[in-house]
């Protein structure tokens, strides 16, 4: 991994700064990569007890001093388009069985960045065009629930059902909404608080893609963002013209289904298929973290980043004055190398939409590093030192170097 340093003079970056960006694959089918606006409404919200944590964490419902609690909301968003599309190509609607997994595990990997590693109480939301999503599709997904808690609870994590909500709104959803929310209580003194990311810390990227252990099967790593954007750009326009409730009334129709793949192809230089791949079960980093913060690797962690939605940039939200410098990145993995060979994307925007190979950030001590290596190598899961942070002139900024470029994201509105 290069040792070189950056500052702000010393080169020009080659990526798009985010806030240049006027028109963009993701923006163009209506999406934001940055949701900068969403920011901009939540900004004066209270941040809780821990104000540059990952997750917004609060005092205890019960009462005690020495805890604290987190309850947090999220879902698979347009990963349901494409369990769509199979079911409807092959009449089975087991397709819809990982989406339990993608609503609940994005919730549980953003928890785990704050330290909360077991002992959640799940609630889902389901919201159905009835016309188009029947009893059998909602039953696979429960099930997908129950599947995944009983998984867990055999790897150690224990997750409750608290039960859920299935709503019958045609009127504003064209196929399927599968949501959750998360609560779970922890110690104070556990919790991890990103605030602390500082200069001189190591990055360890935690694998997306592959087979760890606890899978059955080959996952290509996109998780649960940026589904907008790979599907329009990879599948074909056959897509578009036989089903059009699948994408938005709102969007050009032009922009829909963009690509030369269909869901039965084989992706190239992976076991799946393309449509297999884009309804990979987001992975769960549970049970490796929790091995990682109970080793002594753990008390040298100053912080975890879930790269979801603002994709390898995200961790610019954090911490102060810190440079994050990523230039040991993965090999794109199948499925992001044929989203970039489409061509119609942006190598700069391509790093803030997707993980591009690891969805799960440690920031820790570069002592820690073999330690936590270790520890992964006993989950079957891959892992690298993917970079490092220093020190920023002013604002947080985010420098990532791959295939013989370099992209600069700057702080949100900057």
């Amino acid at each position: 991994m290069s040792s070189e340093k950056y500052t702000t003079t010393d080169r020009q970056p080659v990526g798009i700064h985010q806030s240049d960006q006027a028109s963009s694959a993701y923006q163009a089918r209506g999406v934001s990569a940055t949701k900068d606006d969403v920011h901009q409404a939540v900004a004066g919200q209270d941040k809780g007890l821990f104000p540059g944590a990952f997750c917004k964490v609060l005092a205890d419902p019960v009462g005690n001093p020495y805890w604290c609690a987190a309850l947090h909301a999220d879902g698979a968003g347009t990963k349901a388009s494409v369990a769509y599309l199979m079911y409807r190509e092959s009449g089975d609607p087991s397709w819809f069985a990982g989406l339990a997994q993608d609503a609940l595990v994005m919730n549980t990997d953003d928890l785990l960045c704050v330290g909360a590693v077991d002992n959640f109480y799940l609630s889902n939301t389901i919201g159905r065009n009835a016309q188009r999503i029947d009893a059998t599709c909602l039953a696979a997904l429960i099930r997908g629930y129950d599947d995944l808690i009983c998984r867990l609870q055999a790897a150690g994590v224990n997750i409750t059902m608290t039960g859920g909500e299935t709503a019958d709104v045609g009127d504003l959803a064209r196929t399927l909404i599968c949501d959750a929310t998360v609560f779970v209580r922890l110690r104070r003194d556990r919790v991890i608080d990103a605030a602390q990311i500082r200069p001189g810390l190591a990055i360890v990227g935690l694998a997306s893609f592959g087979t760890m252990r606890g899978e059955s099967r080959e996952n290509a790593g996109i998780g649960s963002n940026g589904l907008t954007a790979a599907r329009h750009l990879l599948l074909h326009p056959d897509y578009r013209s036989r089903y059009p409730e699948s994408f938005a009334d709102t969007m050009d129709p032009s922009q829909a289904y963009c690509g030369r793949w269909h869901l039965d192809d084989p992706l190239p230089g992976s076991s799946l298929t393309v449509g297999e791949a884009l309804l990979s079960p987001t992975r769960t980093y549970l049970p490796v973290v929790r091995d990682i913060l109970a080793a002594d690797a753990g008390k040298a962690i100053a912080g975890i980043i879930h790269c979801t939605g603002g994709g390898q940039a995200k961790c610019r939200d954090f911490g102060r004055s810190v440079r994050y410098v990523k230039d040991n990145l993965f090999p794109a993995p199948p499925l992001f190398a044929a989203i970039r060979d489409s061509g119609q994307i942006s190598e700069s925007e391509l790093y803030q939409v997707f993980n591009m190979g690891h969805r799960l950030e440690l920031y820790c001590d570069p002592a820690a590093v073999p330690e936590i290596m270790a520890v992964c190598k006993q989950h079957q899961l891959a892992a690298r030192e993917v970079g490092h942070t220093e020190q920023a002139a002013e604002d947080n900024e985010v420098i990532i170097c791959a295939n013989g470029a370099t992209h600069h994201y700057k702080a949100r509105g900057k």
